[in-house]
């Protein structure tokens, strides 16, 4: 079987000087293209799918995006791009065409959506039920291939069955959506938001604003504040948060006694900006990566006040379950983040070449491909 998918090319040239060089110090001069591959023999612990709809993460962005004054990649994510290059994309949903012999609990014709994060389940992380930071783990899309192509195949331990959600286009746009909406979720988890919290959030992409969603409408927060410096963003966080500003209005009054920072952007410095507005006892979550230092200046006002700082990672370990729960009982509007949906992989390759109008125009972009 043939299928058109979206590939990312690099130079593999480690930069000179770095020890244990990431992916941004690593690759360099990114090319997408649409190519036809031609599927193998299904493998056995593998599900083969006819995509419906995709979603495009900063990360796929990062990936196919060079630095200009040097040429690598920008995204720091664990990536393998090997000589024949890496199918990217690892927010979806599709419907099973074909199951591997040793597949047992799906079937063909299930709606499917996937979790990113491929466990080893032996390693000592995972056998303490930590999947999200197993020692062994391959990402979807970006140390394996991924899932931007018109039919591709799967490790069936991925998928979640949705047959029984999808009564609409809307809810497989919703669907579509899980893979990042898990991030956030495990996010508000790790910092134990609760009933009373402020909660501050900066970046209005997808993932902080799921964040937002879920801190009001699930997590009981009291307030919720988003910086954001796109305005097209910024007016379109609007409906799940109490208060939006850009950069410079936050930070010339910000909000005293926060308790909960996510930082969903990738600038650290915001965080050592507010970091003296944190209350006792308050938590702050790092989801974005862009391979910058952090730097703080108020380490005795953390160690006075017990300030957690929390990488949080991953999706795993019930989100998906909950998440889809949630959404079964009409809790969180998944599908009001998306603002443009594409039609197929070459629309999608044309579209990612242009991130600017991805960050600056967009919330959500979803690809239908099927």
């Amino acid at each position: 079987m043939e299928t058109e998918v979206v590939v990312v090319h690099a130079e593999r040239a480690p930069m000179v000087g770095v020890a244990d060089p990431g992916p941004h110090q690593l690759y360099k001069n990114p090319q997408i293209a649409v190519e036809t591959r031609t599927l193998q023999e299904l493998d056995p612990d593998k599900i083969r799918v006819q995509m419906l709809y995709a979603g495009i993460c900063g990360t796929d962005v990062h990936v196919v995006e060079s630095i200009p004054e040097t040429g690598y990649i920008r995204s720091s994510a664990p990536a393998e791009i090997p000589a024949e290059g890496r199918v990217i994309g690892h927010e979806g949903v599709g419907r099973i065409l074909e199951t591997g012999a040793h597949v047992r609990h799906l079937h063909v014709g299930a709606i499917v959506t996937f979790e990113s994060i491929i466990v080893c389940h032996y390693c000592d992380v995972c056998r303490k039920g930590q999947f999200n930071q197993c020692r062994n783990a391959k990402l979807l899309g970006l140390e394996e291939d991924g899932i931007f192509g018109e039919t591709v195949d799967i490790v069936a331990m991925l998928a979640h069955d949705v047959t029984d959600l999808v009564k609409s286009d809307q809810d497989l746009q919703s669907i579509a959506c899980v893979e990042p909406a898990g991030v956030a979720y495990v996010a508000c988890q790790n910092t134990h938001i609760k009933g009373g919290d402020a909660v501050v959030i900066f970046g209005a992409g997808p993932i902080g604003l799921f964040a937002a969603m879920f801190s009001k409408l699930i997590f009981g927060a009291s307030s919720v504040h988003i910086v954001e410096p796109i305005p097209f963003r910024r007016q379109f966080a609007g409906k799940w948060s109490d208060y939006v500003y850009s950069p410079e209005e936050f930070f010339a009054a910000p909000p005293p006694g926060v308790d909960v920072v996510i930082e969903a952007s990738g600038f650290l410095e915001n965080v050592n900006k507010v970091f003296r507005q944190v209350n006792a006892n308050g938590r702050i979550a790092f989801l974005a990566r862009s391979g910058m230092p952090l730097t703080l200046d108020a380490m005795d006002h953390m160690i006075t006040n017990a300030v957690q700082l929390i990488g949080s990672r991953g999706h795993l370990c019930g989100a998906f379950s909950d998440i889809l729960r949630l959404y079964r009982e009409g809790k969180v509007p998944l599908h009001e983040v998306v603002t443009t949906v594409l039609d197929g992989p070459r629309e999608l390759a044309d579209f990612m070449q242009n991130p600017d109008k991805i960050f600056r125009e967009n919330c959500k972009v979803l690809v239908r491909l099927g």
